[in-house]
């Protein structure tokens, strides 16, 4: 067999929502574009979802008139890279022309069930890379929260395990977590 090196055409976010618009993909076709591919998302078991409906009811009684909160939405990180966090949290702004970008975003939270290696070993050190202040992984799985902070370069410093406790956000530190409450 020869070992012949394939070579991909990376989409740009441009291309990605092109296909979109020309009806490719469906509304209901679960992808998201990182490194320039289409990467399958898991389906949305009700665990899942009903802690998200949870973290928005939260975000939402708290909600402060600077933030804006998205949920299942990209964010356009550059040119390849447009991930669908499940919670995200961004600057209060008009995103009707454009979706989100690096510095507009205060906090992503993914929760994972069947997604828990690939939101830590490909989603989290991509949006270090593109200087996310910060990254919540919930493990519904084990009822642990990765908290991923202080960013140095293109990486986080501050990597914790929490299962109980209160948590804020740096970036919106008048916003209070009762991490228990996302395990029940």
């Amino acid at each position: 067999m020869s070992s012949a090196r394939l070579c991909r055409h990376k989409l740009t976010v441009d291309d990605y929502y092109k296909i979109g618009e020309a009806g490719v993909l469906k509304e209901q076709d679960r992808v998201e574009l990182i490194e320039g591919e289409l990467i399958d998302m898991a389906p949305i078991g009700s665990h899942h979802a009903y802690t998200i409906d949870k973290l928005v009811e939260i975000v939402y009684q708290q909600k402060t008139s600077h933030i804006h909160i998205r949920v299942q939405n990209p964010l356009r990180l550059n040119e390849y890279n447009a991930p669908e966090p499940d919670l995200c949290i961004v600057k209060e702004k008009n995103y009707s022309n454009h979706h989100p970008e690096p510095s507009d975003t205060l906090l992503i939270i993914e929760v994972a069930d069947s997604s828990l290696s690939y939101d830590l070993g490909i989603k989290v050190p991509l949006f270090a890379t593109y200087q996310i202040p910060e990254v919540w992984v919930m493990d519904i799985n084990e009822n642990r929260l990765h908290i991923f902070r202080q960013l140095q370069q293109d990486h986080y410093q501050y990597v914790n395990k929490k299962a109980s406790g209160s948590i804020s956000p740096i970036e919106v530190p008048e916003l209070i977590f009762d991490i228990e409450s996302f395990w029940s």
